[in-house]
């Protein structure tokens, strides 16, 4: 022994020599990989002094190789050599050798890790070792070792610089699934100790070692990180100021790199393995369930974006995201809907910022995201595109606010596409040219929101189209095949770049002047409205002032053409070209001639110099019609303006539109260009004559009109006006120009007159003219029944001078008017039309966001109007109150009740279109306080001060006598309310205060018109849900309808407790009962979506435990404190005697569902109490315990009561038949059917209440505790002898052998009477 110790002591120092030597061989690059083959050779591992000594040739090597002293090509030598005499080594020196590596790395003295592929060998050798090896104080076998070598690997402390090659390592190394969840988590909790460049590579190590398994952990490792970086960036931006934190921050532009780097090492890995893209899908479904701002962060998103241009996986992501888009849109309305959801959710999470923020994101240099921004960005836009209704025009809200989730989707698509536009110059031919594209192919359907994007694509780059002026080119050779509206959208969409290009403009005009001469209608309307646009924006030299121009171009955008532009000696002639090729059309078609007279007057009001030649076009045109001699009626001939083909009558010549037309370019003309013009006065004089012209033609019109009888029109009340026959088309044709005739003459002579009497009293001459025929239009349509002729004409009078004219006869109060306004203002008629003209004006406003007329387009101008109409209306409506006028009224609505509802429809046509200018426009209402700053305005406060007048009026017509109550009058006041009580602040007290006004209104009125109950309840609902649940509230209403109607139980008499007058016998069914019911349906689909919510959180396993247990039991009581109070509410409403009817069909559903909801609510505790050892919280138990006492049964009770209803309808109709009236049949089936259809939602509750008291069973056997205590047993309704029925069947049966038998049938019918008696008495018991 002690000899083979010698030996072994004696080998140590050659054991140094040894190391020393390989140093030496390697350090000077000399044959080192020779000497180590010369040792192992000399050293077999069948002895144990080879064995120590390849331990030590190995032990050296290791630091020598770790040292950076060698060159690495020298390393690569040496440890390609080690790792291939590595498996001859036994399994206890494999063992030393691992140790010895985990001292190495726990040491921090790994600077090139080249060492480690060594490492993995080793382990890999060792993983397969059949020898037990001492581990403490035990022994294992290599497997085991090996695990536990890399769980102490793993919990130890690793220097950052070797994680990634750490990462690489483990690559090399067969792992189980337990061993890579390990070194997974490790290296993700590595992240955030690694310098912000470092995370890239080590991310594409960890995404190739997720080819082993664990992809989920992988990809939510990476996206939390990053996730949690952006929002410490986002927090780091809002607080600058503070030291601390500046010395933290980290390069934005940094942060963003890196993180586009991760992305392109995620999607490339994902190109080699399609499982990891499957299961980031898979991966961020999930989560979105439980906590969707964790799942689809600006980070993810971008990856799913990236991952999408893959095409097997695009329609998957893009149908995820679109998903994501419209429930997010859809919970946002559901929270802002719900203060109870409010309270409960206070962070709202918007998946439309997120979006955009990953296209600003893009900006540093993320390539390829962009691609599947723009593909996402028009795949919203085609899905959610507005609809086109069946046979109609397409619904078009481009004008309106986007409310509905599938509009608010399309407008996300159009923005993700304008702001990658701004953001990402390479695309942006690519996605003018789809955009353009899709303007052209989906012509049949509704373009608008392509047009828009396009708009704001020009004007946020016009000089961008200039590259791409091809395409636009392309597109114009197709106008002629496109809706006339497309083509406006279209050309005023690029209008822009006809400024700037001269061959774009010319292209398009030759495209013009061939459409021109087309043969399709559409194609030469394009061409109008295409050389008006043109018109419109090539002014003249000598024109008025710029600003009238429709864009200013900047100085960065001015080409080398634009001079050639903007010489206006050229811009004149090729202006005068234009007019020449429009006077053609002067003998096309009315549409298209009506398209020139709507348009002239903004070309003269933007290009003022060519007022002389349109004015000479207008008064040549007009001349043709004219007849100027001064006795003759009518002044114009009607018989010219139409058109017979066959035996179809059309309008061929628009008189009235051409009179309009003439009237506002002479008004503008007198007004602006005559005051502008200098000492130029050959062309002053030539001026003069075609005014001078305009002037006394206008003046003879208006007396002749005057003097004309409708006899001389050949239109009297002995016409025929219907639209089937010739005459009828031609008289109804010819009514409507005349009558537009004389509105375009009213506004003219009130304009000139400068209120002279003998011209108010020729305005009203003109008026009897018009009122005369609408009178009969009127009639005669009545006696029709047409719907066509039923519609009302639209007036000629622009919406300037109806603001004008209303501010006149209502509001003008000085003394030198007085005199003249009387004149008009002793005509209720002519105040009744002034007041309904602007309701109409207001409709086409809010229907199609703009009116006919002069600046009908302008927004600003609509808007100051809109204003001006208002004040009047207002005024004229709290001062002379209906009451007043209704004594002295005559025929129609007062004018007091047309101010209502055209102050109702301008309430709404304020939100709707000019939601961002309210303040202004509640400024402009309150005269008091008309000298307050903009910023000073306070919403709440200006609306809750018209609100009180609104208020004034309600309770006058409330408590005023029942003969002057005016239903419609009191509804449209409720409806204002309505509209304006979504200007207050839910927050204020003045939203409180209207709410407290509400309720008192509803208890202290009983009001039993039906429309004015329904809009009052409406109200209090709409009103209460935003101040807090509405469910205390349903209980007491359900109360009152029960002691109104009576109970199910004829015995039983209910309290009279009385909450609310407004539910009386008249209005509590079905009108109160069916609101209640509706209320009560919408806060079941909150428990629902809450429930849904619950079970998301109940399965989420993140770290952040506390937070979300808190927040579970906050739901937990919400839901279980609305269901236990929405329970009472239908305790009231199963033992009320409701009618047969919509009543008890709605309340049936009703109950199905709200069974169904508590079934949802016992799964999810079931699911709780299988995933945890929680009990069930006190309050399910009485939850439970309430529906099993008070619902239950009383369901019961009250489906009985329905077939007794029913069964007595049926008895009805037995009788009926025997008696055999053929006339009744259909009255017999009907009753039947109705029946059948009332009695179908009864199986589907009872199921519904089988199921709940299923998982009843369930979860107490789960939960231990005996929930179905409080369950009383259910009745058996398989089969059920329906007394009556087999009593009516039995005599029918032996009817024909009475006379033989007539003891059985006396007997049969005692039996019968016994057994119809038994339910009876159980009731009495019962109660």
């Amino acid at each position: 022994m002690r000899r083979r110790g010698c030996s072994f002591s004696s080998q140590r120092p050659l054991l140094l020599q040894l190391g020393d030597m390989v140093t030496r061989q390697a350090l000077k690059g000399r044959e080192t990989a020779a000497l180590l083959r010369g040792i192992f050779k000399g050293s077999p591992c069948s002895q144990r002094s080879g064995v120590l000594r390849r331990l030590q040739v190995y032990k050296h090597c290791v630091p020598l190789v770790e040292s950076g002293d060698l060159h690495l090509g020298k390393v690569s030598e040496i440890i390609g050599l080690l790792m291939l005499e590595a498996r001859q080594l036994p399994g206890h020196a494999l063992a030393e050798l691992a140790n010895l590596f985990v001292d190495v790395i726990k040491g921090g003295s790994l600077t090139n890790g080249k060492s480690l592929e060594l490492f993995s060998t080793v382990l890999t050798a060792l993983a397969s070792s059949k020898e037990n090896l001492v581990y403490g104080k035990g022994e294992l076998n290599g497997e085991e070792f090996k695990k536990q070598l890399i769980n102490t690997l793993c919990s130890s402390k690793w220097d950052p610089r070797c994680v990634i090659h750490l990462a690489n390592m483990f690559r090399d190394i067969p792992l189980s699934g337990e061993e890579l969840q390990f070194v997974v988590e490790k290296i993700l909790r590595m992240f955030s100790r690694l310098d912000l460049q470092e995370i890239p590579p080590l991310v594409y190590q960890l995404l190739l070692l997720s080819a082993k398994g664990s992809k989920k952990t992988v990809l939510d490792g990476i996206i939390s990180f990053f996730n949690q970086l952006d929002k410490r960036q986002k927090e780091e931006q809002k607080v600058p100021q503070s030291v601390d934190l500046e010395v933290a921050t980290m390069p934005l532009d940094q942060l963003r790199h890196v993180e586009g780097t991760v992305i392109l090492h995620i999607v490339s890995v994902i190109n080699l393995d399609q499982d990891l893209g499957e299961e980031l899908i898979r991966h961020l479904k999930t989560e979105q369930q439980k906590d969707p701002g964790r799942a689809l962060c600006p980070f993810s998103v971008a990856l799913l974006l990236s991952v999408a241009v893959k095409h097997r996986l695009q329609e998957q992501i893009f149908d995820f995201l679109k998903t994501s888009i419209t429930r997010s849109c859809k919970d946002m309305q559901f929270l802002q809907a719900s203060k109870f959801l409010q309270d409960l959710f206070p962070q709202q999470y918007d998946i439309t910022a997120v979006i955009l923020e990953v296209v600003k994101n893009s900006a540093f240099g993320w390539d390829h995201v962009t691609q599947g921004l723009v593909d996402l960005g028009f795949s919203l836009m085609e899905s959610y595109e507005p609809k086109k209704p069946f046979g109609g025009k397409a619904a078009d809200n481009s004008y309106g606010l986007s409310k509905v989730p599938a509009q608010q989707a399309c407008r996300l698509g159009a923005n993700i596409l304008l702001e990658t536009f701004k953001v990402h110059e390479p695309i942006r031919s690519d996605i003018l040219e789809q955009v353009l594209n899709r303007v052209l192919t989906k012509a049949a359907s509704p373009v608008s929101h392509f047009i828009d994007l396009l708009s704001n694509i020009v004007v946020s780059a016009p000089l961008v189209l200039q590259t791409s002026s091809s395409k636009v080119t392309e597109t114009f050779d197709n106008l002629s095949f496109l809706p006339i509206d497309t083509v406006q959208g279209l050309l005023r969409a690029v209008q822009p770049l006809l400024k700037v290009s001269m061959s774009v403009r010319d292209s398009l005009i030759l495209v013009l002047q061939k459409a021109i001469f087309s043969r399709q209608l559409d194609a030469r309307k394009a061409a109008v409205a295409g050389f008006l646009l043109l018109l419109r924006n090539f002014k003249v030299l000598g024109s008025l002032s710029s600003s009238q121009c429709s864009q200013a171009i900047g100085a960065t955008q001015v080409q080398a053409d634009v001079h050639a532009c903007y010489n206006s000696a050229a811009n004149e002639a090729f202006c005068l070209e234009i007019l020449g090729s429009l006077r053609r059309c002067l003998s096309q078609q009315a549409d298209v001639r009506l398209m020139l007279y709507e348009g002239f007057y903004d070309v003269l009001r933007r290009n003022s110099q060519l007022a002389s030649s349109i004015m000479e076009t207008l008064l040549s045109q007009i001349k043709q019609y004219y007849l100027p001699q001064p006795d003759l009626l009518p002044p114009l001939k009607l018989e010219g303006c139409i058109m017979a083909q066959g035996d179809q009558i059309f309008l061929q010549e628009p008189l009235a539109h051409l009179l309009c037309c003439i009237q506002h370019c002479l008004a503008w003309y007198k007004s602006t260009v005559r005051l502008c013009q200098g000492d130029e006065d050959d062309e002053e004089e030539e001026d003069v004559g075609f005014e001078q012209n305009f002037e006394d033609m206008l003046e003879s019109v208006t007396r002749r009109m005057i003097k004309s009888e409708l006899e001389d029109f050949e239109l009297d009340k002995s016409a025929d006006f219907s639209l089937s026959s010739g005459v009828g088309v031609k008289n109804n044709i010819y009514a409507i120009q005349v009558m537009g005739i004389c509105e375009v003459l009213i506004e003219y002579n009130f304009k000139i007159g400068n209120f002279s009497k003998n011209k108010f009293e020729d305005v009203l001459g003109l008026f009897t003219c018009y009122s005369k025929l609408s009178e009969i239009l009127r009639e005669k349509a009545g006696k029709n029944k047409s719907g066509l002729s039923n519609k009302t004409a639209r007036s000629f009078l622009s919406m300037g001078f109806v603001s004008t004219l209303l501010t006149a006869l209502f509001r003008d109060n000085a003394q030198s008017h007085e005199e003249s306004l009387a004149v008009l203002r002793s005509s209720t008629e002519f105040l009744r039309y002034a007041v309904s003209v602007a309701l109409q004006k207001v409709q086409q406003l809010e229907e199609t966001g703009q009116t006919d007329g002069p600046d009908g387009q302008n927004p600003e101008k609509m808007f100051q109007n809109l204003c001006k109409i208002t004040q009047v209306l207002l005024w004229r409506y709290t001062s002379i109150p209906t009451i007043v006028e209704d004594s002295g009224k005559k025929k129609g609505k007062s004018i007091s009740l047309l101010c209502l509802e055209g102050l109702l429809r301008i309430f709404n046509t304020v939100q709707q279109l000019y939601s961002a200018r309210i303040p202004q426009f509640l400024q402009a209402l309150d005269i008091t306080d008309g000298d307050a700053e903009e910023t000073d305005i306070n919403v709440t406060e200006k609306a809750a001060f018209q609100i009180r007048q609104f208020q004034r009026s309600l309770v006058n017509q409330l408590s005023s006598a029942e003969d002057d109550f005016n239903a419609k009058e009191t509804q449209s006041l409720i409806t204002v309310l309505s509209t304006l009580s979504k200007l207050l602040d839910p927050a204020s007290q003045q939203f409180l205060q209207f709410l407290t006004w509400t309720v008192k209104v509803c208890k202290e009125n009983a009001l039993e018109d039906i429309s004015c109950c329904k809009g009052l309840l409406s109200l209090l609902f709409s009103v209460h849900v935003l101040y807090k649940s509405p469910v205390g509230l349903l209980r007491e209403l359900a109360q009152d309808i029960h002691a109104c109607l009576g109970d199910i139980d004829q015995d039983i008499e209910v309290e009279g407790q009385c909450h609310f007058a407004i539910v009386n016998a008249k209005t509590a069914a079905p009108t109160v009962c069916l609101l209640v019911l509706g209320q009560v349906d919408k806060v079941l689909e909150e428990v629902d979506w809450l429930i849904k919510k619950l079970t998301s959180l109940g399965s989420d396993t993140s770290e952040d435990s506390t937070q979300a247990s808190n927040q579970t039991q906050a739901l937990e009581k919400g839901i279980i404190l609305q269901l236990g109070t929405l329970l009472t509410v239908y305790h009231e409403l199963v033992q009320t005697a409701l009618p047969a009817g919509s009543c008890v069909d709605t309340l049936l559903r009703s109950l199905s569902k709200t069974y169904t909801i508590l079934t949802s609510l016992i799964k999810h505790y079931i699911q709780a109490c299988r995933s945890s050892s929680n009990t069930i919280p006190g309050r399910l138990e009485k939850l439970v315990k309430l529906s099993g006492s008070h619902l239950t049964p009383q369901c019961y009770s009250f489906i009985t009561y329905v077939q007794n209803i029913h069964s007595e309808s049926l008895s009805f109709v037995e009788e009926k038949k025997k008696k055999k009236k053929e006339g009744e049949a259909a009255a017999i089936s009907t009753v039947m059917a109705k029946v059948l259809r009332e009695t179908k939602p009864i199986p589907n509750l009872i199921f519904a209440i089988e199921q709940y008291e299923k998982f009843l069973i369930h979860l107490s056997k789960k939960s231990k505790v005996n929930l179905m205590q409080y369950m009383k047993l259910s009745t058996s309704r398989d089969f059920r002898i329906n007394a009556s029925v087999l009593d009516s069947a039995l005599q029918e049966q032996n009817s024909e052998d009475a006379e033989n038998e007539p003891h059985n049938d006396q007997s049969s019918t005692a039996e019968q009477t016994d057994e119809n008696r038994e339910p009876k008495k159980k009731r009495q018991r019962k109660k």
